[in-house]
């Protein structure tokens, strides 16, 4: 299943980058939630939901244009795929390139496998439960030659932060500030879990809200390379979550991804 999930994300990726040669600011819509959207978003998922549906037609798929349609499958009891067909909208837009693919597979409330695909820098990320986290760089549409990735040893000194380049809320602030001394980087999109994995950040906190489409694939990722995401409480986070009294189907809470260090107690 790894391969034919890659091969529809870069299949995906080359048709946001279609878009992105020719995409203006102004012709992103505003959705209901406020967030912008694209064409490049409808096309990617339209992609990627008739390649899972050849693929894995039992398994329902919660994609983010579909469920932003009211399309909405049941996942009770189910594995079922999460797919944020253009991770990073507001980067796309601003034409920084960091923005991704996300498609993951959820069981059990667990992602066990996950692909980001950021077509803009050409670097794609896969890993999962039993698949290691691996790296490539994307040439010509082909994926190169796989290298592992595993989170850092917790550095004596020298800890790297990285948060959301268009989202940083003030709580976000408060938290990185209590790791003096500590180095801050900003990235887009999935890449931060993925950066995270591959050993080049430390600690990556969302404390603002996200949906599960947004971070399972790059969850999968990280965990895969040793490392994890837990809510303030230090509770692993889940997924399928559904009838919330507090918000939306799908949404998440506030959540720290880290590369191994005890983030509770630094």
């Amino acid at each position: 299943m790894i391969d034919a999930l890659v091969g529809m994300s870069l299949e995906a990726g080359a048709a946001i980058l279609e878009v992105y040669g020719r995409m203006k600011p102004e012709d992103a819509k505003i959705k209901g939630d406020g967030s912008p959207v694209t064409q490049a978003d409808a096309l990617a998922e339209q992609i990627i939901l008739a390649r899972l549906a050849a693929l894995a037609p039992q398994i329902p798929v919660v994609a983010e244009e579909a469920v932003a349609a009211g399309k909405i499958p049941e996942t009770q009891g189910k594995s079922f795929f999460l797919v944020d067909p253009l991770d990073g909208t507001k980067e796309f837009l601003s034409r920084n390139g960091d923005f991704t693919v996300n498609i993951a597979l959820i069981e059990a409330g667990v992602p066990v496998l996950g692909v980001v695909y950021a077509p803009a820098i050409d670097q794609i990320f896969v890993g999962g439960k039993g698949e290691r986290a691996r790296r490539a760089e994307v040439v010509g549409g082909q994926c190169g030659p796989w290298q592992d990735m595993q989170v850092r040893p917790v550095p004596a000194q020298g800890l790297r932060v990285i948060a959301s380049r268009s989202h940083l809320s003030e709580e976000t602030r408060e938290f990185i500030d209590r790791f003096p001394g500590a180095e801050f980087v900003s990235a887009g999109s999935s890449l931060k879990f993925c950066r995270v994995a591959a050993g080049e950040a430390d600690l990556y906190p969302r404390l603002a809200r996200t949906m599960e489409w947004d971070i399972a694939a790059g969850d999968a990722v990280l965990r895969a390379a040793g490392g994890s995401v837990t809510d303030l409480d230090g509770v692993p986070m889940r997924y399928g979550k559904r009838n919330q009294a507090h918000d939306s189907d799908f949404a998440n809470g506030w959540f720290v991804a880290s590369g191994g260090m005890n983030w509770k107690n630094p």
